[in-house]
């Protein structure tokens, strides 16, 4: 399963990563312009939503979310404790309304509730020439045999599936592989960009000069 934190908080970011990790692959972003970035770049099972962000409202973005039919399940996060606060998340599309502090057995048994009232709802099947990807099982297919492939190459080219025929700029590919405080290497996207070519067909992957890489419908 493939989680979103959107969390502004630097401290309880890092520990709520730690907290996420081992039982899932989680991205973290700290404002609504990454999150949208990201929810448009990538298939996630989960959005954990604060409220209180530098660039917006959290409640107000859940709103668009849910104008726009996003079925995303969505948790709030969120130090607003008020009765009012927690019907209008509610009311607004959120599926539960955590309220900070709160302890880490509570956040994993509520998101285990949410991931398993959304199974049973279909994934639509993204297709690109030869290749589909099926998000809830989490599998790439190469004329409809299944791929095996790393971690890296994985998020990589499921960012490349979600952004179907527009090209995906270096620096969103780069910031998918590295974490948080970690040091990107620009040179290493172009490492495992090789290695996709190599596992999907050299000419699958196509290199925009100036505005990053795209999939070609083969």
């Amino acid at each position: 399963m493939y989680l979103l934190l959107v969390e502004d908080d630097l401290p309880l970011g890092n520990v709520l990563l730690r907290l996420l990790k081992p039982h899932y692959r989680v991205d973290w972003v700290r404002s609504l312009e990454q999150a949208k970035a990201h929810l448009q770049a990538s298939e996630y099972s989960l959005l954990l939503l604060d409220l209180g962000l530098p660039d917006g409202d959290g409640m107000d973005y859940l709103t668009q979310l849910r104008k726009e039919e996003c079925s995303l399940p969505v948790l709030i996060i969120s130090a607003r404790d008020a009765l009012d606060e927690r019907v209008k998340g509610l009311d607004t599309g959120a599926d539960d309304y955590l309220v900070k502090p709160f302890e880490p057995e509570e956040l994993l048994a509520r998101i285990r509730v949410l991931l398993r009232r959304a199974a049973g709802q279909a994934s639509p099947i993204l297709t690109c020439g030869e290749l589909s990807f099926d998000p809830s099982k989490e599998t790439f297919y190469l004329s409809g045999q299944p791929l095996s492939l790393p971690r890296k190459e994985y998020e990589l080219l499921t960012v490349l599936m979600h952004a179907g025929d527009k090209p995906v700029s270096r620096d969103r590919l780069i910031q998918q592989l590295y974490s948080v405080g970690s040091e990107a290497e620009s040179n290493t996207l172009d490492v495992y960009i090789h290695a996709l070519r190599r596992l999907l067909g050299k000419n699958r992957i196509e290199t925009l000069r100036g505005r990053g890489f795209r999939l070609v419908n083969l």
